[in-house]
């Protein structure tokens, strides 16, 4: 089963041209969900990918039928999950979602995964010792709260800043109730 974990990061998730990169996830934090990718959990699947040359794919909110990207890197380090890619501008959601992101208005990223090693710890939440990373997608609402992205640079028009707060203080009403 293909599971999806959210994470809205701590680290910027910058977009310079049509290049985006930020961690799409970050290790010891409890999602909603209860769970918590433990550090190393990709370190198989990435030396995986490596070897087979299978990418992973860069999609718009986990949906199978809206590839928007290609990711280049993809690395682990003592924070989370690293990933720099390219949004394609011959994609029309590729070109949506980059205006999307320059704007303020969308900065979450979420991993769709298949667990392949997990323990529950003593408060009941599943450690995630090793996961099979099939896709990290651009989303509207990450699952993973307590983190913060960043942006590079002003944009053109303050009234686009006023439309981006708007969309990000009802983000937080919804996941407040």
């Amino acid at each position: 089963m293909l599971e999806k974990k959210f994470c809205q990061t701590e680290a910027a998730l910058t977009a310079e041209g049509a290049v985006i990169s930020g961690y799409a996830s970050v290790f010891g934090q409890v999602d909603r969900g209860g769970d918590v990718v433990a550090a190393g959990a990709y370190k198989a699947c990435l030396e995986d990918l490596q070897r087979s040359g299978r990418p992973v794919r860069m999609l718009w909110q986990h949906d199978p039928a809206q590839p928007i990207g290609v990711w280049d890197e993809l690395r682990e380090d003592d924070h989370g999950l690293w990933v720099k890619g390219r949004l394609l501008d011959g994609v029309e959601k590729g070109r949506e979602a980059a205006a999307l992101i320059e704007a303020g208005a969308i900065d979450g990223l979420s991993i769709g995964y298949r667990c392949t090693k997990a323990v529950k710890d003593q408060s009941g939440h599943r450690i995630l010792k090793e996961v099979d990373l099939w896709e990290v997608s651009l989303v509207t609402f990450p699952m993973l709260p307590t983190a913060t992205v960043a942006r590079k640079g002003e944009m053109a028009d303050p009234n686009w800043r006023h439309v981006a707060d708007a969309f990000r203080d009802a983000a937080k009403v919804m996941h407040a109730g």
